[in-house]
């Protein structure tokens, strides 16, 4: 990984974020996976953000290119009159830094997510990874995709989640093309609109110390949890809360 161990900021326990009681917040929400899985593993999320009465649109991404992936983002946002809370996991992250410029998208959050400055990619920033550090199990590519490694994919995505469940997403892997892999952002909407970020402490995926950095880089308001890779299967509820954080604030 190309981003360094840093010393992280002071990451916001979320049992401890004050509730906000101005009323005055964005309702419409738009989620949007990463790389190698689809929307279903919104699911919970969703349901907790429409108990509380959002508007909530879960993108499925093609995972084919940047390009096409930001397309369907802003496909996403067009459905919704008002102003837009965008969510991104992991590659989402990259995706919602090109889509979020659009003039709907209010605020960001990054849910354990890549969160690239212009001219970077995943590929760009997995490229050198630190010592120590885990090592996705990716497989070579096939036929201009990618896919983990199923008998690793839940020690290293869903350590936390259901023995079941894990099994089953890494058996209805989505491919991922290399092409999305290589899509640098141009212009990172983080630099023109606030941003909250959740830190999984477990994750096996991306660094708990390169998502501090990225998070820092983008003057992101930090949150963390302990959770794998796949925080917003496991741990719904925390990622709700920093969900309904960012409505409130970017609302201000």
């Amino acid at each position: 990984m190309v981003i360094t161990n840093p010393t992280p900021p002071h990451p916001t326990n979320l049992k401890d974020l004050a509730v906000n009681t101005d009323h005055t917040e964005i309702k419409n929400i738009v989620l949007v996976h990463g790389g190698f899985v689809d929307g279903s593993g919104w699911a919970s999320v969703y349901r907790g953000l429409r108990k509380t009465g959002y508007t909530v649109t879960i993108v499925q991404n093609p995972t084919t290119s940047l390009t096409d992936d930001v397309a369907a983002v802003k496909l996403a946002i067009a459905q919704h009159s008002g102003p837009v809370i965008l969510v991104g996991h992991s590659y989402g992250g990259v995706v919602i830094s090109e889509a979020g410029t659009d003039p709907k998208v209010k605020g960001l959050v990054y849910i354990a997510a890549f969160a690239p400055d212009r001219g970077e990619s995943v590929q760009s920033l997995i490229a050198n990874p630190p010592p120590g550090a885990p090592v996705p199990p990716i497989m070579p590519p096939q036929n201009g995709f990618l896919f983990l490694d199923r008998a690793k994919f839940a020690d290293s995505f869903a350590a936390d989640v259901a023995p079941e469940e894990a099994a089953f997403m890494a058996d209805s892997q989505v491919p991922w093309g290399v092409n999305a892999l290589a899509g640098a952002v141009t212009e990172p909407a983080w630099k023109s609109r606030p941003s909250w970020y959740l830190v999984a402490t477990d994750d096996r995926m991306i660094p708990p110390p390169a998502q501090h950095q990225m998070a820092k880089r983008a003057g992101a308001t930090v949150a963390e949890t302990q959770g794998s890779h796949a925080v917003y299967v496991s741990q719904p509820q925390a990622v709700v809360r920093l969900i309904e954080q960012a409505a409130k604030g970017a609302a201000k």
